[in-house]
């Protein structure tokens, strides 16, 4: 494989499965987080050449493959973790790399970073599914998609060791990632401390290339504390929802551009004005809605809105556009 043409090789993988996933296997649309992505039939999964037994099947879902994360960290040595709770598994990685993934979850977080995805990991039948493509990367893999066997071959790639003669400026040409990139996925600021015998990692996620937008441990607490105050009485989807409504206030120009001013001002969020939110504690879900909200986990996509129906009357109310209920709230815009 010519490592110079690697992106691009991979995204021909992508291209290659999404053709023959629409003439083999029907994929239907993801529309909510439990319903299940189609088997993918007749794939054969091989590391260095062997063939893997899957104990758990292969998915296939908006063109792409996705592989259950526990079943590939085990094909790399890798130590992994689930959190029922929050629904994370958390993966640390024989070249040192932890990677902690949420279900439903578009951000990753790799090392001291925040990614995002191009889709969501999700469960299905107990287990968290990863699309192939990231989870090799992120466990030093390359991929090599065989068409006509339907087989997708993951290789593992040993880190670069710095020699004499071969230091970064030969790593990066050869593996045909720039010295900046090397850098960074070696989490190093220059190439100051690189000396004969160290080894660096040289699959470079693509991931790496979209960070995800930050948010501050006081929005954090902010929006986990009027998630609780504003529905804590109502299910983790619920509460999700909530975080999401004022989220989505953010991004919308007819609202305040912070989560702070969305929720300290205008008449939707009552107890910012009485005191309560002030003295309220966020609980483990509270908490958990807000950090997946903010990494990108929305079930109420466009809703600017939330009311209970049998409280809220009028023609405001009435006038709405609702999306989902969720519980005893409804969401709307």
């Amino acid at each position: 494989m010519n490592r110079r043409n690697k992106p691009t090789g991979i995204r021909m993988l992508i291209t290659i499965w999404a053709m023959l996933l629409i003439c083999a296997v029907p994929i239907p649309a993801f529309a909510a987080q439990d319903e299940q992505a189609a088997v993918a039939e007749g794939v054969t999964i091989k590391v260095n050449g062997e063939v893997v037994k899957l104990s758990e099947p292969v998915r296939g879902l908006d063109g792409r493959l996705f592989i259950p994360v526990a079943l590939v960290a085990g094909m790399f040595d890798a130590k992994i973790s689930w959190d029922k709770d929050n629904e994370e598994a958390t993966i640390q990685t024989a070249h040192g790399d932890k990677i902690v993934l949420g279900n439903g979850v578009p951000v990753v977080y790799f090392n001291e970073g925040r990614y995002r995805m191009d889709e969501a990991p999700f469960v299905a039948e107990g287990r968290m599914y990863i699309p192939l493509r990231h989870v090799a990367e992120l466990l030093h893999a390359e991929v090599n998609w065989h068409a006509k066997e339907l087989t997708a071959e993951l290789i593992m790639v040993k880190p670069a060791v710095v020699a004499e003669n071969y230091g970064l400026a030969q790593i990066s040409e050869e593996y045909g990632s720039s010295k900046t990139e090397l850098l960074k996925r070696n989490g190093l600021d220059s190439a100051d401390g690189i000396v004969e015998g160290t080894e660096l990692r040289v699959v470079v996620p693509s991931i790496l290339a979209n960070k995800a937008e930050p948010f501050t441990e006081k929005d954090l607490q902010l929006l986990a504390r009027i998630t609780e105050v504003e529905s804590g009485h109502e299910s983790y989807e619920g509460q999700l929802g909530v975080a999401n409504v004022i989220l989505n206030r953010v991004k919308n120009s007819k609202f305040p551009d912070t989560v702070r001013e969305v929720i300290y001002s205008g008449k939707q969020f009552p107890p910012a004005h009485n005191g309560q939110l002030d003295k309220a504690k966020s609980d483990a879900i509270s908490l958990r809605a807000a950090k997946d909200a903010l990494n990108g986990k929305n079930n109420v996509e466009d809703a600017v809105y939330f009311f209970n129906p049998a409280i809220s009357k009028g023609s405001f109310w009435s006038g709405l556009t609702v999306i989902t209920t969720i519980g005893h709230h409804s969401f709307a815009k």
